[in-house]
């Protein structure tokens, strides 16, 4: 028996996750007409951030004593492009996050601060797992929470379209994973067969032997070429930002830009995931500038063009940005940070009560430390993603989606209003 899931491993068509349902062209077409959807687009940072590096805690004395030759200075410094953003007099941003300051501003960016996973693991691996599956030390987790908000949330026939989740990756993040639709496509510009000169007639030929087994695949051949085809009359390659957006031609820079695509396309994208690596600065991380600043541009300035380009769509749009767990508190001899604990998230969008760092700050002294070492967690993770799921998404039972914890207001941070 063939599976419902079809892999084609040709170039940036990776995989796709179709289940039954009525012809896609119709079903895009009304959902096109029934107005906004709530949509979420989530962000990894994948080799854990060094959060306090992010969000620097200027006004903690031990911040610096902990890191002589790689904390950013302080606001008030002389040196003041190389100096720490002030956000409210005690958090700021590092410097090479001016991108994001005027959200900051406009109280569209909340922050949530000592946020994690009550896990202690350290290693990349288990800890992106947990929070992709949102089941903290457990490791057969089938699904991961996406796509159990998306079993959840089912919608009828007639609103599902094959673009209502889409990762903007090579390969299914385990965020994604599991029986409700989903797809990830690298490249919009290449989702489809591709054979040079001869391209159509293979595309016809290859759609050709799929539709013969249609019976099979219940209908999934069908829905897939259909998606090929709607994709391709949008046209990726004409697509231009608006609203004087300008993305970096970085992978995480052009991600974002089809994400602002697909959004503005109408194809009914609900969930949108991307990610970005290059966060495990063991040796010579840097403060402002060096290895981790670069990152942290690119992260930045890729967000901002984001969020210029869908202009009025933020309204009913959550950006959430995520990595594994954060850095120890003091640097190591490599002038570079080990593996940590609590980290630093952001929630840029509709609805949010931004200009506010969220969670109860637990202090950097050596004994405030978990095991000594680490900005101790004082949010779980899952409470930031219960309240989007909550309080944005419109989910009025979010058990399902974090089996094993019990989602409860009275723990959110109070990122909505």
């Amino acid at each position: 028996m063939i599976s419902r899931r079809v892999f084609l491993k040709n170039g940036a068509f990776v995989f796709v996750s179709l289940g039954f349902a009525p012809p896609f062209l119709q079903r895009t077409a009304i959902a096109a007409g029934n107005g906004r959807a709530k949509q979420l687009i989530a962000i990894f940072q994948r080799g854990a951030v060094d959060g306090l590096s992010v969000v620097v805690p200027f006004g903690e004395p031990d911040y610096y004593r902990a890191r002589p030759s790689i904390a950013i200075p302080r606001p008030a410094s002389s040196d003041r492009e190389h100096a720490t953003i002030d956000l409210d007099g005690f958090f700021g941003f590092n410097p090479r996050l001016q991108s994001l300051k005027p959200l900051w501003d406009a109280r569209q960016l909340a922050i949530v601060h000592a946020c994690g996973s009550p896990d202690s693991t350290r290693s990349h691996f288990d800890a992106q797992d947990y929070m992709e599956t949102a089941t903290p030390g457990i490791k057969n987790t089938p699904d991961g929470w996406l796509n159990r908000y998306l079993q959840t949330r089912r919608i009828d026939d007639v609103d599902a379209t094959p673009f209502r989740a889409v990762a903007l990756t090579s390969q299914m993040p385990r965020m994604l994973e599991g029986p409700a639709p989903a797809l990830a496509v690298s490249q919009l510009g290449q989702f489809g067969i591709r054979a040079g000169q001869a391209g159509d007639a293979l595309g016809a030929s290859f759609e050709a032997q799929y539709a013969a087994a249609d019976s099979l695949l219940h209908g999934t051949s069908r829905d897939a070429f259909n998606a090929m085809r709607m994709l391709k009359t949008v046209d990726p390659s004409k697509y231009e930002a608006e609203h004087g957006a300008d993305y970096p031609r970085s992978p995480f820079g052009q991600a974002l830009k089809q994400v602002a695509q697909l959004t503005k396309a109408n194809l009914g994208l609900e969930v949108a995931f991307a990610d970005i690596g290059g966060w495990d600065t063991h040796v010579n991380q840097g403060a402002a500038q060096g290895q981790l600043a670069n990152r942290l541009d690119d992260f930045s300035r890729s967000i901002a063009a984001l969020v210029t380009d869908l202009g009025g769509r933020m309204a009913d749009t959550v950006i959430l940005t995520m990595s594994e767990f954060g850095r120890a508190v003091n640097e190591n001899g490599n002038r570079g940070t080990d593996h940590g604990h609590g980290n630093a998230m952001m929630v840029i969008g509709g609805g949010v009560r931004g200009g506010r760092v969220y969670g109860r700050w637990p202090g950097l002294a050596v004994e405030q430390r978990y095991e000594r070492r680490d900005l101790a967690v004082t949010t779980d993770f899952r409470d930031v993603f219960g309240e989007i799921v909550v309080r944005h998404l419109g989910v009025g039972n979010a058990g399902p989606i974090f089996p094993g914890y019990a989602i409860r207001p009275t723990r959110f941070p109070g990122l909505f209003g």
